[in-house]
C-alpha cells in the first residue's frame, strides 16, 4: 500500500493517470460514446438529470455509468487507503449555487474542462477558445484566493452522512438494471432514455462502468484535477497536476490518431458551436465557479467518494443547473447558444463575483 501511495503522489504517477484517462476516453468514443466526449463530467451529469426526468430534452437522457463509476471507484480507493473521512458544513448553499452556475457556463460552451481537453485532442479548434476562457476564470478565482476568499471549514461528520452520495450513485446503478433500456422506447418505468442524439450514443454498460471505476480509483489516489492544475500553476508555478492534464491531452490525441478520430477544424465539429465569444465566456464562468468551489467537476465527484458532503452538494447543484439550463433555454446546441444563455452567463458572473468578494476572512 505504501509503495502505491508513493507512486501515485509522484509526478510519474499523475502522468500515468492522465495517460490512462486520455486513452480510456478516446477508446470509449470508439466503443459508442459521442465523438470528442469519451468522458464529459458536466454533459454526463446533464444526461443523468434528463434520465431522471429533471429536464425533457429528449436527445440527452441516459444514466451514464461512467459517473457512477467515478464516485464508486473513488470510494473503493478511499476505503482501501484509509482516506474515507466524512465531513461537511462548509457553506453548503454557496457550493450548490457555484455548482449551478458552473454547469450553466459549461453547457454554454458544451463541455466541462475534461471535454475541452478531449475536444482539443480530437481536433476541435473551438476548444482552444474554451480553454483560454477556463484559464481566465481560474485566474480570476486565484485573485480571490489571494485576497482571503474561503468557504470556511468542513466539520467531521458521521460515516452514514459521508456515504449518502455514493449510495445515491449505487441506487442509480440499480435503477439501470431494474429498468434497462428497451430498444426503440424512450421510457422504461420511471427512467427516460434517448432514442436519438448524443444521449443514445454510449458504450455498453459494463465497459462504461469499468472505465469509470478505474478512473475514479486512480484519480482519487493521484488527486487529479484540471482546474487545480491551472490554479496551482498560477499561484505557485507548480506543474505537478498540470503534467497530468497535458499528458491526458497528448494520450487522447495519439489514440485518436491511431483510431482515425482526429478531425481538425472549427466548423462541423461534433456537439460544438462556433460562437467564440460565448465559448470563451461560458468557460470563463465555469472556471471561476470551479476555482471558488475548490476543484473541477471530476475532482468534486472524487471527493464525494472520500465522504465529502460539501462536494456532493456542489454536484447536486450542477445537476440542478443542467435541468434548469435545458428547461429554460440556456444550454447551447451545435446551432449556437440558447435564447436566454447571455443573461444567464451575465447573472452567473455577478453571483460568482459577489461570492468571491463577500466571503473573505477578515484580517485582525
Amino acid at each position: 500500500m505504501t509503495v502505491l501511495k508513493d507512486l501515485f503522489s509522484s509526478r510519474w504517477g499523475i502522468i500515468m493517470v492522465g495517460a490512462f484517462i486520455g486513452i480510456a476516453a478516446a477508446l470509449l468514443q470508439k466503443l459508442g460514446n459521442p465523438a470528442n466526449m469519451g468522458i464529459c463530467v458536466a454533459c454526463f451529469q446533464r444526461d443523468i438529470a434528463g434520465a431522471l426526468g429533471l429536464h425533457r430534452a429528449a436527445v440527452v437522457q441516459y444514466i451514464r455509468p461512467e459517473i457512477i463509476g467515478l464516485v464508486l471507484g473513488s470510494l473503493i480507493a478511499a476505503f482501501a487507503f484509509r482516506e474515507f473521512r466524512p465531513r461537511m458544513g462548509s457553506a453548503p448553499i454557496v457550493r450548490f449555487v457555484l455548482g449551478f452556475f458552473a454547469m450553466i457556463g459549461a453547457l454554454v460552451f458544451l463541455g466541462c474542462p475534461w471535454r475541452a481537453a478531449l475536444r482539443l485532442a480530437g481536433g476541435d479548434g473551438n476548444a482552444i477558445i474554451g480553454i483560454l476562457g477556463l484559464i481566465l476564470g481560474v485566474w480570476i478565482g486565484t485573485l480571490f484566493l489571494k485576497g482571503g476568499y474561503t468557504l470556511g471549514r468542513s466539520e467531521k461528520s458521521y460515516t452514514a452522512a459521508g456515504l449518502m452520495f455514493p449510495l445515491l450513485m449505487l441506487g442509480f446503478l440499480i435503477l439501470i438494471f431494474v429498468f434497462p433500456q428497451i430498444e426503440g422506447q424512450s421510457k422504461n418505468g420511471p427512467i427516460f432514455y434517448s432514442i436519438k442524439g448524443q444521449g443514445a450514443m454510449h458504450a455498453t454498460l459494463l465497459i462504461s462502468l469499468i472505465a469509470g471505476l478505474a478512473i475514479g480509483f486512480l484519480a482519487q489516489r493521484s488527486r487529479f484535477c484540471t482546474t487545480g492544475a491551472i490554479r496551482d500553476f498560477i499561484l505557485f508555478r507548480q506543474t505537478h497536476l498540470l503534467s497530468g492534464v497535458i499528458t491526458l491531452i497528448v494520450a487522447a490525441f495519439l489514440t485518436n490518431l491511431i483510431l482515425r478520430q482526429f478531425h481538425p477544424g472549427f466548423t462541423g465539429q461534433p456537439v460544438a458551436h462556433t460562437m467564440h465569444i460565448w465559448n470563451f465566456a461560458g468557460m470563463t464562468l465555469a472556471g471561476l465557479a470551479f476555482c471558488l468551489a475548490g476543484g473541477c467537476p471530476g475532482r468534486q465527484l472524487f471527493l464525494t467518494g472520500e465522504g465529502d458532503g460539501d462536494a456532493a452538494i456542489f454536484v447536486l447543484g450542477m445537476m440542478a443547473g443542467a435541468a434548469f439550463a435545458h428547461n429554460f433555454g440556456l444550454a447551447s446546441s451545435p446551432k449556437g447558444i440558447g435564447p436566454y444563455a447571455i443573461p444567464a452567463v451575465v447573472i452567473g458572473f455577478l453571483v460568482c463575483l459577489f461570492i468571491g468578494f463577500s466571503m473573505r476572512e477578515k484580517t485582525q
